[in-house]
């Protein structure tokens, strides 16, 4: 089983969670400052969202949660296979969640990752930092 991932570059965080909120009809899964999440069952969604005054409205960047690290393996062995370079990030701490995961690189510049959480990150290892959930749009850089 797996849902698509779309992560929002958005100017109000509490603006856009409440529009996400009555538009999915869905509450959000985890909210910190300058990020949310969805978990939304129909249709089956993973939306998040960065503050990023700087580029709001635009895709920050996409991706597949998948619900195991097997699964991410198995990803990363088709992309391969499939002449993608691949860049494999194992027990990362990125946007308040612990996660293994695998990103390549799209057409016209676009980040894809697929990645499972593994846990949810004690509030100490990304407070302050949330340069791992880059929302510099010309960053090669971006996860969650």
């Amino acid at each position: 089983m797996s849902r698509l991932q779309l992560a929002l570059n958005v100017s109000n965080l509490d603006e856009a969670v409440a529009f996400y909120s009555k538009f999915f009809k869905t509450e959000p899964a985890k909210i910190r400052p300058g990020y949310a999440n969805f978990a939304i069952a129909e249709p089956p969604l993973k939306l998040v969202l960065f503050e990023n005054l700087d580029a709001p409205g635009t895709i920050n960047h996409l991706g597949v949660e998948v619900f195991s690290t097997d699964e991410v393996v198995g990803a990363t062995k088709y992309l391969a296979d499939q002449g993608f370079t691949t860049e494999i990030e194992e027990q990362t701490t990125c946007c308040h969640a612990v996660q293994n995961k695998v990103w390549v690189d799209g057409p016209d510049a676009s980040r894809w990752e697929v990645y499972t959480v593994l846990a949810d990150a004690p509030t100490s290892e990304v407070a302050g930092d949330l340069s791992c959930c880059a929302t510099d749009t010309t960053s090669s850089t971006a996860c969650c």
